[in-house]
């Protein structure tokens, strides 16, 4: 017994990190599989990951049993969210907008060059020899696109050069996570003890492995009404995709749209309206204005396309919903800074010896954490300026993607969106070239950037570092001993880029090119560098404009809210909602607001207890029978019901 109460006081054990570690492997894999290969289900593609959740689930059920028979080989809640974390931050890795996005750009450029496309004469002798397959007669790369040799691709031959840039580009991945890492540690304190914050995403996840997996909640009626419903219509929908004869209902937001054909109504494109029931569950359980807002600043964003058409505005790329974005997103990052200034003048006065503070109770020590993210960061700078990079570039680089990286962790510690993709060119090379034009960027750092779009190019719904502080979060509520966690976390970093590079190059050499579209059908950051290479872009002040106006335009909402507590529109709604991918979930979330309105306009918060436990059954079975159809795709090699958007 003395062994058991050990662990539970220990909470992050070496047990958990084997598990989480091993685990990782295979769902990386499914990830890549379903996202990349087969463009369906994308676990990842929303703030609280499918997949992970059913990792947990399963072992919660098998943890039951152990603890029927032998209740000291039994999982504490502590265990499981260490699996939880190594799980979340390795599928981040492996998700849609990161490597899943890179690893068939590797050998893109080269592959897909041609006379008509110039890409040879305009940017070949920027890209980095050490970090892609440089292979001109296709020796190594034949199997990579023409399929049905992974045979080939386990020959020390072929092998081994991706071996050589996998382990280059996990260095790169170790570091860039090392040093979100740290910064979650500095503010971790101020974020989660000092102010509080919600952290809506963690409650599901909380709620079921309280206990190890033995709480109330699972006793909890109107949860399990919600599981079944939703679980009856996954398996309808299910049964319909492999037999179209079975009846339906849709959800998919391809399977609704609203169009408009007349001008200047069809600027804004096709209107999808999905009907998710997670989604609408998850949307349940943010705060009703941020949900409202969400929704709200999405049709704004269409209807500024519709301005834009009707007035005749001259100005390409107008109405800049990416630039009033990344304005959004700059002072959502100033405005964290500034509610964590006093924490963080502490933990600076500390570094330099000043005035000490307790940093017993964090997973590493303030000064540590220093130590590891000057280090981590040094090695970025090296990796940039060993790829051909520019100083002067990747200084102001980086520092936009940590800032957006902060954005969005707060953003998520806060309020908990269901998701917060960008997809447009919400990132840092988009902003210097908006502020410095395409010479000042510098064509040498614009041949380098297309390689690094897993970080800093398009969508982030993976992020890992809002699940790297979420778990901390989990770990400070379940009164776990963190020391380790930092260690499982850079575990999972290793073995989830690992994992996700073994797992995508050799599924290339399975499917081949033409079996793999998907896969590889999101690679157009070559065509938007060939096109800065061939027209060279001046300083873009209508764009700079346009990002100044955003960031202005989110203080001011920031304003309104501090003054007048009936202020209906949240600021970090607006820097979500500015690109499309709320247009994947906006019609649930009208639909979530509408419902947690009238319940606690009518039903108090008994009512709205009650409706909470009903969505965690509509999510959690949604994610359990889902997932199961998901699973069946990769066994079965075919495609079968999608149940989440992507």
């Amino acid at each position: 017994m003395k062994h058991a109460t050990d662990r539970r006081v220990t909470g992050v054990t070496w047990r958990a990190i084997a598990m989480g570690a091993i685990l990782c492997v295979p769902n990386v894999f499914w990830v890549l599989e379903v996202e990349g290969m087969w463009h369906s289900g994308h676990p990842t593609t929303i703030s609280l990951f499918w997949n992970v959740v059913l990792n947990v689930f399963i072992l919660i059920l098998v943890n039951l049993g152990i603890k029927r028979f032998k209740p000291d080989w039994a999982m504490t809640q502590g265990e499981l969210i260490t699996i939880y974390v190594m799980l979340s931050v390795a599928s981040g890795l492996a998700g849609h907008d990161t490597l899943a996005l890179t690893i068939p750009a590797i050998a893109h450029p080269f592959h897909f060059a041609t006379p008509e496309n110039q890409w040879q004469e305009l940017f070949f002798r920027y890209i980095p020899r050490h970090l892609v397959v440089y292979d001109p007669e296709e020796t190594i790369l034949r199997g990579f696109y023409e399929g049905d040799a992974l045979g080939e691709f386990y020959t020390w031959k072929v092998f081994a050069p991706w071996l050589r840039l996998t382990l280059w580009w996990t260095s790169l991945i170790l570091a860039l996570g090392l040093v979100m890492v740290c910064i979650n540690i500095f503010v971790r304190k101020q974020w989660t003890e000092h102010e509080k914050l919600a952290y809506p995403i963690i409650q599901l996840p909380m709620a079921i492995t309280e206990g190890g997996g033995t709480s109330s909640f699972f006793r909890n009626r109107a949860l399990w009404i919600g599981f079944g419903l939703v679980a009856a219509l996954d398996i309808l929908n299910g049964l319909n995709a492999l037999f179209p004869y079975v009846p339906s209902f849709p959800v998919r937001h391809n399977q609704r749209t609203i169009i408009f054909t007349e001008r200047p109504w069809n600027a804004m494109g096709n209107i999808p309206v999905p009907l998710y029931p997670f989604v609408i569950g998850l949307g349940y359980l943010l705060p009703l204005d941020l949900s409202f807002s969400m929704w709200f600043f999405y049709l704004f964003a269409r209807f500024q396309q519709v301005f834009v058409a009707a007035s005749g505005l001259r100005f390409p790329g107008a109405p800049f919903l990416s630039e009033q974005s990344i304005g959004g997103w700059m002072a959502v990052f100033f405005a964290a800074v500034w509610a964590t200034r006093g924490h963080l003048r502490s933990v600076i006065a500390h570094l330099f010896g000043g005035k000490q503070m307790d940093d017993s109770g964090e997973p590493i020590r303030y000064r540590t954490a220093a130590v590891i993210m000057v280090m981590s960061f040094a090695y970025i700078v090296y990796f940039c300026v060993h790829a051909g990079m520019t100083i002067p570039i990747i200084l102001p680089f980086m520092a936009f993607f940590f800032a957006l990286s902060v954005g969005i962790t707060r953003v998520r510690a806060e309020f908990g969106p269901p998701a917060h993709e960008m997809a447009g060119m919400v990132n840092g090379q988009q902003f210097l070239i908006n502020i410095l034009g395409t010479r000042g960027f510098g064509f040498e750092n614009l041949g380098v950037v297309p390689f690094f779009w897993f970080f800093s190019g398009r969508g982030y719904r993976e992020h890992i570092m809002p699940h790297q502080l979420e778990g901390l979060k989990m770990a400070e509520r379940a009164r776990m001993n963190t020391k380790r966690l930092v260690l499982a976390i850079g575990i999972a970093l290793v073995v989830g880029s690992l994992g996700s590079w073994w797992a995508g190059v050799s599924e290339m050499y399975r499917l081949g090119y033409a079996r793999a579209q998907p896969f590889v059908g999101h690679i157009g950051q070559f065509g938007w560098a060939a096109g800065h290479f061939s027209n060279p872009q001046d300083p873009n002040v209508p764009a700079s404009a346009a990002m100044a106006g955003g960031l202005v335009f989110t203080f001011m909402l920031m304003f309104m809210r501090m003054k007048f507590m009936w202020w209906p529109l949240h600021p970090a709604a607006y820097a979500i909602a500015m690109t499309n991918g709320v247009g994947y979930f906006w019609s649930c979330l009208v639909i979530s607001t509408v419902i947690k309105f009238v319940v606690l306009k009518f039903g108090g918060m008994q009512a709205n207890r009650k409706a909470t436990s009903f969505f965690f059954g509509v999510i959690l079975g949604e994610y359990c029978v889902g997932a199961f159809w998901s699973a069946l795709s990769v066994i079965l090699q075919t495609r079968t019901y999608d149940f989440a958007p992507g």
